[in-house]
């Protein structure tokens, strides 16, 4: 009774396929409009190789969402096809047990073997890994983003904002914070419904976004209201960004899901040259120029100024005595 050869066998296969992959190539060299014969020719060469590195190049593909996981991950996928791939040059290389007897008496065989064994369960492991990150990942993500325009909500804003000021506190350099109202957005709501005021902040968020940069913070604070922090930025592109917002959300909302919303919205920007305020101070200053803004017929860009600060605090001091004069009294009105 014949043994089965299971060494000769496995080397003969690997041998074949090599060949026939090259024929395939070859005859689609021939003739290139026959693009089937080169797909089949590629997988004979390729096989688990083309496969792990596919699955590889997907990881690496995806590496935006920061896993650490993902690169082991990568290097064990794109090793095991390397690997996978060089077992025809190893069989012709490597020593060949002359027995074949013994499946593991070959070199190469312990080799491709013991690695295979490995990966089964490095990538299990790995993947199962993996899938525990992310699930983190996205908890504390979703902390951080706002549900309806996926931007930064306002935590995150805030606590992104602060840390990139500290680190710029040592190479100061000028740095734009803008506060950005959509202008009567309750009236949009009551006239076109809430779902279309939803759509309205998502565009908002969509048109803003595409005028920053990947260097500058953009975020939700809540409602209808939006900050920006733009990093080494000087007064002129800080009014160019708010004005290239304020006119492609007016574009982009003159209709809206067939309805002629016409939204529009009111900026207010602060420029800072130094590393004395920090993001709540430069908010709070951007506030004034907003309100300038909002007070002076809205959907217009206003520069915060010391002027225009003192300007508000004298209104403000005014309504305030205004309020507590007793012609504005409830008991003085009735009493009159």
């Amino acid at each position: 009774m014949t043994n089965l050869d299971v060494n000769t066998l496995f080397l003969v296969s690997i041998y074949v396929e090599a060949i026939l992959g090259l024929l395939l190539l070859f005859a689609w060299v021939q003739n290139t409009s026959i693009k089937a014969v080169a797909w089949w020719g590629f997988a004979h060469l390729l096989r688990a190789a083309a496969y792990t590195w596919a699955t590889a190049w997907e990881f690496w593909r995806g590496r935006s969402e920061s896993l650490v996981s993902r690169w082991p991950a990568i290097f064990t996928l794109f090793a095991h096809g390397a690997l996978y791939l060089l077992r025809t040059p190893f069989g012709a290389m490597l020593p060949w047990s002359p027995t074949g007897n013994q499946v593991f008496e070959s070199v190469w065989m312990t080799v491709l073997s013991f690695e295979a064994l490995l990966f089964t369960i490095a990538i299990a492991f790995i993947l199962l890994a993996m899938a525990k990150e992310r699930t983190e990942y996205r908890h504390k993500t979703a902390a951080l983003i706002d549900p309806l325009t996926g931007i930064a909500n306002r935590r995150a804003f805030l606590q992104d904002g602060e840390a990139q000021l500290k680190r710029q506190a040592i190479d100061p350099r000028p740095t734009a914070v803008m506060l950005l109202d959509l202008d009567n957005f309750k009236s949009i709501n009551d006239r076109f419904g809430h779902a279309i005021g939803d759509r309205v902040l998502e565009i908002f968020a969509e048109e803003a976004s595409g005028c920053m940069r990947r260097m500058d913070f953009f975020g939700r604070l809540g409602g209808e209201e939006f900050a920006a922090l733009l990093l080494d930025t000087t007064r002129e592109r800080a009014m160019a960004v708010g004005e290239d917002i304020r006119a492609r959300f007016a574009a982009a909302t003159r209709d809206v899901e067939g309805r002629p919303v016409a939204a529009t919205v009111s900026v207010g920007v602060v420029i800072s040259h130094d590393a004395v305020l920090d993001l709540s101070a430069l908010l709070a200053q951007a506030d004034h120029a907003l309100y300038r803004a909002k007070d002076s017929s809205r959907n217009r860009v206003e520069i915060a100024s010391i002027e225009l600060i003192l300007d508000r605090a004298k209104r403000g001091a005014a309504d305030l005595l205004a309020a507590g004069s007793p012609a504005a009294t409830p008991a003085a009105k009735t009493a009159a």
